[in-house]
C-alpha cells in the first residue's frame, strides 16, 4: 500500500514541526509550507493525498488557498485548521471548498482520525467509480453515489466530500433516526462526543444548500437523538 502524502501548510514554525513529526511517526510522508502561496505551489509539485491548511497565514491565507485550488479543479481533500470557534468562521471554510475543519487547540488523536476518514473517502470514491451503484432518492433529492452528484428538483447541487458522505448516509437510511454518535462514526470514523459542534455545522450548511422555497425540508432534527431524512 503506498505511503500517503500530506501537505501541511502552517505559518507557526513550532506547531508546523510538531504536527509534521506526529504525522511522520504515524507513517505519513509530509511536505510542509509556511503560507498559502507555498501550499498552492506544493500541491502541483508533490501531488498530496490530503492537504492540511491553517486559516490564518501570511501572503495567502488558508481560505483563499482553498478557493484557488478548487478553482483550478483540484479535488484533493482539505482539512482546515482554525483558531476561530464561531460557527460562521467554520462555515467560511466550507464555503471555500474544504472537506473538514478542526478547531485549535486540538488533540493529536482527533487530527489523525480526521485524516484517516478523509483518506478512506478517497478510496471509497475510487471503488464507487468502478461499480454500478444505484441512484438514491428521497423526495425531490436524487443522489448518484458512483459519480457523487446530487440534484434537488432537477437542479444539481455541488457538495464537498463530507457533505456528500453525510447526505448519502442519511438518504440510505431514510426514515431511520440516526444517533449523533452513529453519524460521527460512519462519516468521520471517530465519535467526537456530545460537546462537538462539528455535525451541527455540517447539517446546517447542508440544509442551506438543499433549501428550496417551494419544497419541504429534507433533513429533520430529532432533539437529543440525531437526524433523519424523510
Amino acid at each position: 500500500m503506498p505511503i500517503p502524502t500530506v501537505l501541511l501548510a502552517e505559518d507557526d514554525r513550532a506547531l508546523r514541526a510538531s504536527i509534521a513529526n506526529l504525522l511522520k511517526i504515524e507513517g505519513y510522508r509530509v511536505v510542509t509550507a509556511c503560507d498559502g502561496l507555498e501550499a498552492v505551489a506544493g500541491v502541483v509539485e508533490s501531488a498530496p493525498d490530503v492537504i492540511i491548511l491553517d486559516v490564518m497565514m501570511p501572503r495567502l491565507d488558508g481560505l483563499v488557498a482553498c478557493r484557488t485550488l478548487r478553482a483550478q479543479g483540484d479535488r484533493t481533500p482539505i482539512l482546515m485548521l482554525t483558531a476561530r470557534v464561531e460557527v460562521e468562521d467554520r462555515v467560511a471554510g466550507l464555503d471555500a471548498g474544504a472537506d473538514d475543519y478542526l478547531v485549535k487547540p486540538f488533540e493529536p488523536a482527533e487530527l489523525l482520525a480526521r485524516l484517516r476518514a478523509l483518506l478512506r473517502r478517497v478510496s471509497a470514491e475510487a471503488d464507487a467509480a468502478t461499480s454500478n451503484a444505484e441512484v438514491l432518492e428521497a423526495g425531490s433529492v436524487r443522489l448518484d453515489p458512483s459519480s457523487r452528484r446530487v440534484w434537488r428538483d432537477g437542479d444539481e447541487i455541488f457538495l464537498s466530500r463530507t457533505e456528500f458522505d453525510l447526505l448519502e448516509l442519511l438518504v440510505r437510511n431514510r426514515g431511520v433516526v440516526l444517533h449523533h454518535s452513529v453519524i460521527h462514526e460512519r462519516v468521520w470514523g471517530y465519535d467526537f462526543g456530545p460537546s462537538s459542534k462539528n455535525l451541527t455545522v455540517f447539517v446546517s450548511y447542508l440544509r442551506r444548500k438543499l433549501h428550496r422555497p417551494d419544497s419541504p425540508s429534507v433533513i429533520h432534527t430529532v432533539r437529543g437523538v440525531g437526524y433523519t431524512v424523510r
